[in-house]
C-alpha cells in the first residue's frame, strides 16, 4: 500500500497548474468569438431538445405508453429492458440496419430474432428468471445477441472486462453469482487458467462463430453458441421478467481497488432516460461508431442505447486500433463516435494523413478531453467536439458541453439538478477551489446500488448525496472544470498533487502516447511521484530529457521523481489504466530516479 492510500481521507485536496494556477477560473474572460459560439450552440441544444423530445414523446403516445414513460422519467421505476427497446424498433423499422460489423449487416428484425434464438438456447440449458450469465467476449454481433437474449428470459447479464486475468477474473465470476459464462473461443485459455478458482458449477458456452475461433478445440464439456443460430427457434421465448430482478451488473473499473458491481434492475435500467437523451443528441439517420468494449458503459450505455432508442444505425469495431480507426470511420460512413481523454492523444499522435478530413463525421462525443487538445483535434479532423461527463456508478447524472460552454469545461449542471462541491470535511468550497462533486440523491432513481456491498452502497449515496469521487472546479459563471480523481491525489512538498494534471503535462511531450502517474512509498512521510510512460510508435526520448521537459511544465513539487518506460498498460474495458497494478510493481530496476541521477 502506498503512502497516499494510507493517508486519512480527511487530507485537504488542492490542485496546481504550471501556468497561472487559477487564471481564467475565478473570473474568466471569454473572447467574443467564444461567446458567440456558446450562444449559437446553446440555441442549437434548445432546438434539438424541443425537436428530439417531441419525437420521443410522440412515439411513446403512438405506442400507448406515454403516461407510463412520463411517470418513469419523473418518479423512477417502470423502465424497460434493452430487449424491449429492440423489440419496439423491430416492429417499427424492421428492415432498417441496426448493426454494421466487418462485412456483416444486421437489421432490427434480424437482431431481435437472433436474440430470441440465444434466449431459447439459454432457456433449454437451464437459464431463466433471476439467473446470471457472464459475457467474456470481444465486440461482435454475438455479444449483443447474448446481452439481449438473456433479457428475453428474465436473466441478468454481467459484462466482464476481457483484460481481467487470474484472481481479478475469478473475483468477478465468483462475486457475480453467474450460472452461465459465454466466452469467445480465443479467450478460452483465459478462463481455463482460473477455472479451478471458480466456486460454483457454471455452464460454459463458447462463441465458435468468429474468425478467431478457427482451429481452436472446444472441450466437450462446454456448449457451443453456434447451436443457437443453427437449431433454436427465432420466436420470442415468452418468459418475461420480474420487474424488481437484476437486469445487468456492470463492474466498476477497479483501478484502485476491487471492482464493485453496479446493479441495473429491470424497472430501473435507465433505457428510457437514455433514449430521450439520444433523441436530443443524435438523429435517426446517424451512423454511430464505437470500438470500445461493450463491457463498459461508454459503448453499451451510450452508443448502443442511444442508437437503439432513436432507431439509428450502429457501427461496431471488434477492438480499438489507432492505426485502423479512421479507416473504419470511412468504411462505415460514420457520422458520430465516442472517445475518451486517454484516447485523444493517441489519435492525435498518429502520423498526419491526406484523408484525415475525408469522412462524414459531424460530432465526436468525448469524455475528459484535455483542454489544449480540443481545438487542434477539431481543426485536424474537421469535426465538432462535445464533452460528456458521467459514470457507470454516477446515478444517471450527466453534464454536457456541446459547444455551449467554454472549451475545456464540462459545462453547467442543469438547474433541475442539485449539486455541491465540497472539501474533505463536507464544507462547500469557494469559486475556483477544487472540491468533490456531489449530486442530490433523495430518491431511489438517483442512488447507486452495488451488488452484495451494502457498505459501499451507503457510502456512495446513502445520506442523500451521491459522491462522484471527482474533483471539480467551478468558475463564477457556473461552468465546471475537471481536476482529477480524489483517490488519485498525492502528497508532496506539503502540497496535494493531482495525478490527472501531471499526466496532462507529460502528454504535451511529442514522444509520449500514454502515461499513468501514481504515488510510490517515500523515505519520508509523504509520497514520491512516479510516471509510467508508453512512447508513440517511432518516437524516442530519454528519461532524463523528459524529466527536464517537465521541470518547465510543472511546479517543482509536482515533477515526478521516478520515470519508467513500458510497452503496454493494464487497462479496463474503457481503456483506463489500472494503476493499482503499477503501484504494486513499484519502482523497478529499469526505472529512472531523478534524485539518484542528480547526486551522481
Amino acid at each position: 500500500m502506498t503512502a497516499s492510500q494510507q493517508r486519512s481521507s480527511t487530507d485537504n485536496v488542492s490542485s496546481f497548474s504550471a501556468v497561472a494556477p487559477d487564471s481564467g477560473m475565478v473570473d474568466p474572460e471569454y473572447g467574443i468569438d467564444q461567446k458567440i459560439r456558446m450562444k449559437i450552440n446553446t440555441a442549437r441544444l434548445v432546438a434539438g431538445a424541443v425537436s428530439g423530445g417531441s419525437k420521443f414523446f410522440l412515439r411513446e403516445a403512438r405506442r400507448g405508453s406515454l403516461v407510463s414513460t412520463v411517470n418513469s422519467l419523473i418518479r423512477g421505476g417502470g423502465d424497460i429492458s434493452w430487449a424491449e427497446a429492440l423489440e419496439r424498433q423491430a416492429r417499427r423499422i424492421p428492415d432498417k440496419h441496426f448493426l454494421l460489423y466487418q462485412d456483416e449487416k444486421h437489421t432490427y428484425r434480424e437482431m431481435d430474432r437472433n436474440a430470441n434464438r440465444v434466449g431459447n438456447l439459454l432457456l433449454e440449458l437451464g437459464g431463466g428468471r433471476g439467473k446470471g450469465v457472464g459475457i467474456l467476449m470481444r465486440n461482435s454481433p454475438r455479444y449483443l445477441d447474448v446481452f439481449f437474449g438473456s433479457q428475453k428470459i428474465g436473466m441478468y447479464s454481467v459484462t466482464i472486462n476481457i483484460e481481467l486475468k487470474g484472481d481479478g477474473l475469478a473475483y468477478v465470476i465468483n462475486h457475480s453469482d453467474i450460472d452461465f459464462l459465454v466466452l469467445d473461443a480465443e479467450l478460452l485459455e483465459l478462463y481455463q487458467n482460473v477455472a479451478d478458482r471458480v466456486q460454483k458449477q457454471i455452464t460454459v458456452i463458447v462463441d465458435d462463430l468468429e474468425e478467431e475461433a478457427v482451429g481452436i478445440d472446444i472441450p466437450e464439456a462446454m456448449k457451443k453458441l453456434g447451436r443457437a443460430y443453427a437449431q433454436m427457434p427465432a420466436e420470442n421465448p415468452g418468459v418475461g421478467y420480474n420487474e424488481n430482478d437484476i437486469c445487468m451488473l456492470m463492474y466498476t473499473s477497479g483501478t484502485t481497488g476491487e471492482p464493485k458491481g453496479v446493479v441495473y434492475r429491470y424497472n430501473r435500467t435507465t433505457v428510457l432516460r437514455l433514449s430521450l437523451a439520444g433523441h436530443v443528441l443524435i438523429a435517426e439517420d446517424d451512423v454511430y461508431y464505437t470500438a470500445f468494449s461493450l463491457a463498459h458503459g461508454n459503448a453499451l450505455l451510450t452508443t448502443t442505447t442511444f442508437t437503439l432508442g432513436v432507431g439509428a444505425t450502429m457501427a461496431l469495431g471488434r477492438k480499438f486500433s489507432a492505426s485502423r480507426f479512421w479507416d473504419d470511420i470511412r468504411r462505415y460512413e460514420v457520422t458520430i463516435f465516442n472517445t475518451i481523454g486517454s484516447v485523444l492523444p493517441i489519435l492525435m499522435k498518429q502520423p498526419p494523413h491526406p484523408l484525415d478530413r475525408q469522412h462524414k463525421v459531424r460530432v465526436v462525443n468525448s469524455s475528459a478531453c484535455p483542454k489544449d487538445m480540443w481545438e487542434p483535434f477539431e481543426r485536424r479532423f474537421g469535426v465538432r467536439l462535445h464533452e460528456f461527463y458521467g459514470a457507470v456508478d454516477g446515478g444517471g447524472k450527466v453534464i454536457l458541453n456541446v459547444g455551449n460552454a467554454p472549451i475545456g469545461s464540462l459545462g453547467k449542471i442543469p438547474k433541475a439538478m442539485t449539486y455541491r462541491l465540497v472539501d474533505e470535511n463536507g464544507n462547500d468550497v469557494p469559486v475556483g477551489v477544487p472540491g468533490e462533486l456531489l449530486f442530490g440523491a433523495r430518491n431511489k432513481t438517483s442512488r447507486v446500488e452495488y451488488y452484495k456491498n451494502e457498505t459501499a452502497t451507503q457510502k456512495k449515496s446513502g445520506d442523500g448525496w451521491l459522491r462522484t469521487g471527482d474533483l471539480v472546479k467551478q468558475d463564477r459563471n457556473g461552468f465546471l472544470y475537471f481536476v482529477g480523481r480524489n483517490t488519485e491525489s498525492m502528497r508532496k512538498g506539503g502540497e496535494n498533487v493531482s495525478a490527472y494534471e501531471v499526466e496532462q503535462a507529460i502528454l504535451k511531450h511529442p514522444a509520449v502516447e500514454e502515461v499513468a502517474v501514481y504515488a510510490v512509498p517515500s523515505e519520508l512521510a509523504e509520497d514520491e511521484i512516479m510516471a509510467s510512460v508508453r512512447l508513440a510508435e517511432g518516437k524516442t526520448v530519454e528519461a532524463a530529457e523528459l524529466h527536464t521537459f517537465l521541470i518547465a511544465e510543472l511546479a517543482k513539487f509536482a515533477v515526478p521523481r521516478f520515470i519508467r518506460f513500458v510497452e503496454s498498460f493494464p487497462t479496463t474495458a474503457s481503456h483506463r489504466i489500472i494503476k493499482r497494478v503499477l503501484e504494486e510493481e513499484g519502482v523497478t530496476e529499469d526505472t529512472f530516479d531523478a534524485k539518484a541521477a542528480a547526486s551522481s
